[in-house]
């Protein structure tokens, strides 16, 4: 019991990341691949600055891990377990 106790603490955590909308949007287009901060700003209508104040709080969390080249930086999808998910979420609501 204290195993799925921990577990649903965890998963709860993750809701709330992707109750956020913009950041909701900026894994569902990363499903599709590696996106530098400047696609995913266009992409998600935001600032630059704001999709990389997101982009940090989700590295953080480690939903996201970035590969920089020269002066950019690339996002990528950082688990397996968070990769499914997007795929579903993305499959039923993103890709409609």
């Amino acid at each position: 019991m204290k195993q799925m106790a921990d577990s649903a603490a965890g998963v709860a955590e993750l809701m709330k990341t992707l109750s956020h909308p913009g950041r909701l949007l900026m894994l569902c287009h990363l499903v599709e691949g590696e996106k530098s901060v400047g696609e995913l700003a266009r992409l998600v209508s935001m600032r630059e600055t704001a999709v990389s104040q997101q982009l940090s709080s989700m590295r953080k969390e480690g939903l996201v891990l970035p590969r920089r080249d020269g002066q950019t930086i690339y996002y990528s999808l950082a688990r397996p377990d968070i990769a499914r998910l997007m795929t579903f979420l993305y499959n039923e609501y993103c890709g409609v």
